[in-house]
């Protein structure tokens, strides 16, 4: 049975969706580079990128000619010097039939007379012919001297080509890597919320990696190639046309075999490219569920399956393999062919006096000089085809709408204390679907507002509008009286702290990553704000202290710790607004209760949003903002709605008796029934975290509380739960 018919039409379609998945995604690990759906103008505007550098490119052409013309004169001169040893022996040898002196139309002469009439044309061919001259070493080392002297040039001057060229790809690949850093810099935050990360990073670092090989090992090779193909074609036509032709015979069957093989081979390197990808699928699948596959014992079946992709893998490669290393025994099998007919019909001419021996052998050199490039240029084509591909998509993200930028008599932040006031606020993410139609309310300096309501009802949304993250479709937000629409987005962010639900953190030192939050903050402050987070209490443990370096994924601390370090963050920035978008979701109980001491200490006098699933963290709040379908729908205290019960008290509600089924199913023997019925209002930290943060985890329908969100797939489990890591 083959490898083909090993795997299930369940399997086969799993395999084909997470392919699509990763083709969809723009992963550059696994895929291989596709055609410009615009070749012409992509590649125009590729070219267009070298335009500030135009003068050393047209210095690099002339130096690129130069060194053409003397590797191209190198054969003819060479042949010179093949002329001169075998018109000296020649003559040394007719030295004993005729006398010294004879001249060379006699000595013809004489040879057709007896009979040997190839000899005789072969000496008529012969410049400065003196009969027992012997060899000419003086002009022989002037030749051999000039040719040493060509060859060093024209090595001098590819050099120099080269590293010119060099220096002009890599500024060029350095300006668009700046054009890159300062588009994405300017890119409004919808488009990162349309545009996957794993999409964006590949065009910022793989597409652009593939320009710079494309430029760096194309460019120049095809201006060499070109200028050497036509130079040599120059030089065979002026030794014999006859055999030019003999020559140029070879292209259409170099143009066959590429037609023929070129097109199997692509297909065959595209299925093998396909079949890595499945291959990583699974690689990726089973490392990243490691710990699972173990734990339902089912490392034989994903070994199994490894081996039927990777047997397939193999079976692809060798087909590709072979079909891609055909091309270049053809082509040494056309060039052979050409050798046989140039050397065969260049012997016939020399014996018949029309060609000379060192012309014959340049032909030759031309013969080998001229094929080389046209086999250069046929693999550029596939290199130059994935380099323009790759700009497309380069092309296509500095193309993308920026937002409107600040205006440039934008009137500075005049401080204060930080008052939010809405007006009348409008805003969706897509027009058909609108999510806040007409919000207003009014926070005081020093308040905290919670924002609560299930999941779509516009919370995050919210705190993004005070971010200026984007902009209002009608109404206005603002900011200690001023609007902040007409604010610098900088000067709207400076003064606002916000601590994310997922914690970001950089590869570094915790000591730099606290700082993050403020450069200007002193060593004696990041520790400060560490003990008022509890990061100093864990940060001890580790080997280096703050000066402990976290990795790329700062795996080496626990989920809550990442999310304390980020809290600490926000103290360092001493914003006039903070905002806790789930700040303490990530952290166990006794830290939760630690932390709300801390940032109420924190939240002195500052204007602070809290956004919360987990209602038992917003009890104290100032003033509790109820959510549904983007509008306020109850405001007050905690005590006030719960009298009310209204939809905050359901909410609540609804927590509460979904911590008590959690603990009868956790208790199978308890007996419900018996158990006194508790008020909604008994204390929280009781009920500890079974509330129903379940709500939480319900994934947003996009256009709704959030923008559309590209597929993402979903998270790997942290084994190490806050509290035991």
């Amino acid at each position: 049975m083959s490898t083909t018919d090993a795997l299930t039409e369940e399997e086969r379609a799993e395999l084909e969706l997470a392919e699509q998945a990763r083709l969809n995604s723009g992963d550059w690990d696994s895929v291989a580079p596709g055609k410009a759906s615009n070749f012409g103008p992509s590649f125009r505007r590729l070219i267009g990128l070298l335009r500030p550098y135009a003068g050393a490119f047209t210095f690099v052409s002339v130096l690129g000619a130069l060194g053409v013309v003397l590797a191209v004169l190198a054969p003819r001169v060479l042949g010179d010097a093949t002329n001169i040893i075998f018109e000296g022996v020649v003559s040394k040898g007719l030295a004993e039939q005729f006398p010294a002196g004879t001249s060379q139309a006699d000595v013809v002469e004489a040879l057709r007379a007896a009979g040997q009439g190839d000899v005789a044309n072969i000496v008529g061919a012969m410049n400065n012919f003196s009969v027992g001259a012997g060899v000419d070493f003086d002009a022989l080392r002037m030749v051999v001297v000039a040719v040493l002297a060509i060859y060093v040039g024209s090595s001098l001057l590819s050099w120099i080509q080269g590293y010119v060229i060099n220096v002009i790809m890599v500024r060029t690949m350095w300006r668009l890597r700046e054009d890159l850093e300062a588009k994405i810099n300017r890119l409004p935050l919808s488009y990162f919320d349309k545009v996957q990360r794993g999409e964006l990073i590949s065009r910022v670092t793989n597409d652009v990696d593939n320009i710079t090989q494309t430029m760096q090992q194309s460019l120049s090779s095809a201006l060499t190639s070109v200028l050497t193909v036509v130079g040599v074609l120059i030089m065979m036509f002026t030794i014999s046309w006859q055999l030019a032709l003999v020559a140029l015979v070879s292209l259409p069957l170099m143009a066959v075999i590429f037609g023929v093989i070129g097109p199997q081979s692509q297909k065959a390197f595209g299925e093998q490219w396909k079949k890595v990808g499945r291959l990583n699928a699974r690689v990726e699948e089973s490392f990243s569920g490691h710990a699972l596959v173990k734990v339902y014992g089912r490392e034989k079946d994903a070994r199994d399956k490894f081996e039927v992709e990777n047997e397939e893998l193999y079976e692809a490669s060798f087909k590709a393999q072979f079909l891609s290393g055909m091309i270049m025994p053809g082509m040494m099998f056309v060039g052979n062919l050409t050798y046989v007919g140039i050397a065969v019909l260049g012997g016939l001419m020399v014996a018949g006096g029309q060609l000379r021996l060192g012309d014959v052998q340049a032909f030759i050199q031309y013969s080998q000089q001229f094929t080389q490039p046209l086999s250069q240029l046929g693999g550029m084509a596939a290199v130059v085809q994935s380099g323009t591909a790759s700009a497309e998509r380069v092309f296509a993200l500095l193309d993308a709408d920026e937002q409107d930028p600040d205006a440039a008599d934008a009137p500075g932040h005049v401080g204060g204390r930080g008052v939010i006031e809405f007006e009348n606020v409008r805003f969706a993410y897509t027009p058909d679907r609108p999510l806040i139609t007409d919000l207003s309310f009014r926070v005081e300096p020093g308040q905290t507002v919670a924002i609560v309501g299930p999941t779509g009802a516009g919370k995050t949304t919210l705190v993004n509008l005070i971010m200026r993250f984007y902009e209002l479709d009608g109404g206005r937000i603002l900011l200690d009286g001023q609007d902040i629409a007409d604010l610098r987005r900088d000067d709207v962010r400076a003064r606002t702290g916000m601590v994310l639900q997922d914690p970001w953190l950089f590869a570094g030192t915790i000591r730099d990553n606290i700082r993050y939050g403020r450069e200007s903050a002193t060593d004696d402050e990041i520790v400060e704000a560490a003990v008022a987070t509890r990061v100093d209490q864990f940060v001890h443990s580790l080997p280096d202290g703050y000066d402990t370096v976290l990795d790329e994924d700062a795996a080496n601390v626990s989920a809550g710790e990442k999310q304390l370090i980020t809290i600490a963050r926000a103290f360092v920035a001493r914003p006039s607004v903070l905002i806790l978008d789930e700040a303490t979701s990530s952290v166990d109980t006794r830290t939760e209760l630690l932390l709300q001491q801390a940032m109420a200490a924190l939240r002195e006098g500052r204007t602070s949003f809290v956004i919360a699933h987990r209602l038992s963290t917003i009890r104290d709040a100032d003033l509790i903002l109820v959510m549904e379908h983007g509008d306020i729908v109850e405001k007050g205290t905690h005590d006030e709605l719960i009298a009310c019960e209204g939809p905050y008290y359901r909410l609540y509600r609804s927590q509460f008796e979904q911590a008590a089924s959690d603990l009868d199913t956790s208790d199978p023997g308890s007996n419900s029934a018996a158990r006194p019925q508790q008020s909604p209002a008994t204390d929280d930290a009781e009920v500890v975290s079974a509330f129903a943060a379940a709500a939480s985890e319900v994934p947003a329908p996009a256009g709704t509380d959030g923008p559309p969100r590209p597929a993402h797939g979903s998270p790997v489990p942290d084994r190490r739960v806050d509290g035991e890591g």
